[in-house]
């Protein structure tokens, strides 16, 4: 064992599950801004967002965040975080965490598995993910979309409330509003994320022009995060409105789709795009290179109590 490398050590599942988890929340600090900025845009346009206060606009990323500043405070862009830190501690570890796992599972163990059971295993655990993280996410985009603003009511005062209020008001079906958009905006969003990422680095590792390091990490996340904000962006937005909407506003997510593109057109499934970009490519440098170090950090550790021991 001396002279190991730290890539050279097998990360075990429960390491790969805590490194995700607390990765994601690192991410989640410094990028939840650019979310909540994101979540403003992206339901600019809806009725009831609009008569909250007819004369706030939001324009652009940096825009939003220097209105939502102006009118309601620093604070207002972490609206949302413990909800948003607590998704990821259940969401992350089980969509990053166990991604590896199914790949080997649909590969049999084979080494160098093809595109399709790299598809497949991001689609699974990105399903198996929301599925039960859902709840935390909708009261995340909930207080996200929350104005704190004299004169405007506010829905929600804390999180357990939120968890509670909308359990007795909603049912378990309001816990879980949004389940089926959010499946398929996660699938894709993990697939895509995941994947990318994967292959991104597999190539420039396999082309020697970078070493499997820093660099090489930061380059492969920023180049996923660019790739999963174009294709997921649309699903993003009507997952994002329809987990906001009071009861009976959307029939369904369907509904919520055809809504905005008749009475806002298509492009309104990309609203919110430059802040969904800079949220998405910094959310995945910061996770995935903080995800490469711990687990590492965490398997040397492990490995030199081994070794004391």
């Amino acid at each position: 064992m001396v002279g190991l490398k730290p890539s050279d050590i097998p990360p075990t599942q429960g390491v790969k599950f805590l490194s995700a988890g607390t990765a994601a929340c690192i991410a989640d600090l410094f990028t939840f801004p650019l979310d909540t900025a994101k979540v403003r845009l992206q339901i600019q346009g809806e009725k009831v967002a609009a008569d909250a206060v007819k004369n706030i606009r939001y324009r652009g990323v940096f825009g939003t965040i220097a209105t939502m500043v102006k009118t309601e405070g620093p604070k207002s862009l972490y609206n949302g975080l413990v909800a948003g830190l607590q998704r990821q501690m259940s969401f992350a570890s089980i969509r990053i965490g166990l991604y590896d796992t199914v790949k080997q599972f649909y590969t049999a163990g084979k080494d160098n598995p093809g595109i399709g059971a790299r598809i497949l295993a991001g689609c699974t655990t990105g399903a198996m993910a929301v599925s039960i993280a859902q709840p935390t996410d909708v009261v995340k985009v909930r207080f996200q979309a929350q104005m704190n603003l004299k004169g405007v009511e506010r829905r929600y005062s804390g999180t357990l409330q939120a968890y509670r209020q909308i359990f007795r008001q909603e049912g378990l079906r309001g816990l879980w509003k949004g389940t089926l958009p959010n499946i398929t905006r996660n699938a894709i969003v993990n697939c895509t994320e995941l994947v990318t990422y994967d292959i991104i680095k597999e190539a420039i590792l396999n082309h020697q022009l970078m070493s499997d390091n820093l660099p090489c990490h930061f380059v492969s996340a920023f180049g996923a995060g660019f790739c999963t904000t174009v294709i997921a962006s649309p699903v993003d937005v009507v997952k994002t409105r329809y987990m906001n909407s009071p009861p009976g506003q959307y029939k369904s997510a369907l509904n919520c789709a055809w809504t905005m593109l008749t009475k806002e057109g298509p492009t309104a499934f990309y609203k919110g795009f430059v802040p969904s970009f800079l949220r998405l490519g910094s959310w995945n440098v910061v996770m995935f290179v903080s995800y490469e170090q711990l687990k590492r950090a965490m398997m040397m550790s492990k490995q030199s109590m081994e070794i004391a021991a």
